[in-house]
């Protein structure tokens, strides 16, 4: 009988590269081309359905203004038409600057108090059982719920706001950070004991990495429901600010603007967020790799 033919890697030369696998173990990852093509696609059906609704009169041009409307309303906000500068005399990008410096500094306050709140509940577990409580009671109140008594406390200037913002900001990165240290390597934590780590050194070295993943995942949890309280920390006195244009133009029944706030609000927040996975990335790059 003949011999039976040799495996392809033992004819192989030594030192080569194993042949690769046919059929479908190879898995194709899409190309950047077409990772690109489907949103866009996505945004152009979005839009033609939009124009398809508005053509269709089935409501006023009050209720679902066309596409070349809102088109209209934006370069009207971002630009000097008839001697009328933007919306109420700002333009488009000045009133969202200013919201984005009131998101910034509010978010970033809850941010930081969430981050360093959450260490401590996640390692003292008194502190845990003392706060844990009111901080679930305050995630679930709406912004709206407690911003008239802030305008009692604080007045109707910049405080109001930015303390609505950090309050909303505060609790889901408190919560992630407490669960994230908590669930903490028993083993690595008492590794580090056992080789005369600190208890600080302990929390930095060890606790510290391993609740980063889920903390950055609170902070983008953060900033989304910072956004989402955009609108309410600016019903009084919020112009200029895009949460206030949005608010105003609607008092007005003005749906273009207030589509193009939204839009605005919406495009921002997205590339925050793409900002943030980018941190995310290059300060824990381990994540999904453990």
């Amino acid at each position: 009988m003949p011999p039976a033919p040799a495996a392809p890697e033992l004819l192989a030369e030594p030192g080569a590269a194993p042949a690769a696998m046919p059929g479908p173990a190879r898995r194709r990852r899409p190309s950047a081309l077409w990772r690109l093509a489907l949103p866009f696609g996505s945004l152009l059906l979005f839009l033609a359905l939009w124009q398809a609704v508005a053509a269709a009169g089935t409501w006023s041009e009050t209720l679902v203004p066309p596409p070349a409307k809102v088109w209209d309303a934006f370069l009207a906000v971002s630009t000097t038409r008839d001697g009328v500068r933007g919306y109420n005399g700002t333009y488009l990008v000045e009133h969202l600057g200013i919201s984005l410096r009131r998101i910034a500094f509010g978010a970033g306050v809850g941010i930081a108090l969430g981050v360093l709140l959450g260490l401590v509940m996640g390692t003292v577990r008194w502190v845990r059982s003392l706060f844990e409580p009111w901080i679930s009671f305050l995630r679930t109140l709406p912004p709206l719920a407690y911003f008239s008594l802030l305008i009692v406390w604080l007045g109707i200037d910049e405080e109001p706001k930015i303390t609505l913002l950090a309050v909303a900001a505060f609790p889901p990165v408190a919560v992630a950070t407490t669960a994230a240290v908590a669930a903490a390597p028993r083993h690595l934590v008492e590794a580090a004991r056992a080789l005369g780590a600190s208890r600080w050194e302990v929390v930095k070295d060890v606790v510290l990495p391993s609740a980063l993943p889920e903390t950055f995942t609170g902070v983008r949890l953060a900033v989304g429901v910072a956004y989402s309280s955009l609108v309410a920390a600016e019903l009084v006195n919020g112009l200029p600010g895009i949460g206030g244009m949005v608010k105003d133009a609607a008092n007005y029944n003005n749906t273009p603007v207030v589509l193009v706030g939204i839009a605005a609000i919406g495009v921002s927040g997205l590339l925050i967020d793409a900002l943030l996975v980018r941190l995310e990335r290059a300060v824990v790059p381990w994540r999904g790799r453990t």
